[in-house]
């Protein structure tokens, strides 16, 4: 079984150091094992967990339900139904919020139509710089024919 350091386990997760602690501290990470000089020394198992915790994190589960769930967890195979319960529950409020950011996203998508229908509209409407200018012929022959040179 491989052990990592807690650094180690900082850049693989993406959690900070304290955090690390603290999730430890309320037992939503069971307690860390620790080397001879008393460092702490984590598993694949607690990487693995941790990889939960930070999908329920960053999906906005409350720390107290997530505490709960790890109780669970730790609980036993008696406790599989319960943690469905608690699973499906979440599931239910992210759904909730992917549609309520999809109807977010539709507006912002309208206002963005509504810009661009607002910028063709004022680009069509300004006066080309060049307006009132004469006209410059086209060929050279016929540019010494309108302007002849002095030689």
């Amino acid at each position: 079984m491989s052990v990592y350091t807690p650094g180690q386990v900082a850049e693989e997760t993406g959690f900070s150091l304290d955090t690390l602690r603290y999730y430890e501290r309320i037992g939503l990470l069971e307690p860390v094992g620790r080397n001879a000089a008393g460092q702490r020394r984590f598993t694949d198992r607690d990487i693995s967990w941790l990889g939960m915790v930070r999908c329920l994190r960053d999906t906005g589960m409350p720390i107290a339900e997530m505490i709960r769930f790890a109780k669970l967890t730790r609980a036993g195979d008696h406790t599989i139904a319960d943690r469905i319960a608690v699973l499906g529950e979440h599931d239910r409020r992210v759904e909730e919020q992917i549609a309520h950011l999809r109807n977010q996203q539709q507006a912002i998508k309208r206002k963005i139509h509504y810009y661009r229908d607002a910028l063709a509209a004022q680009q069509a409407a300004e006066p080309d710089a060049c307006d009132g200018l004469p006209e410059v012929p086209e060929s050279p022959a016929g540019l010494s024919e309108a302007h002849p040179v002095a030689r």
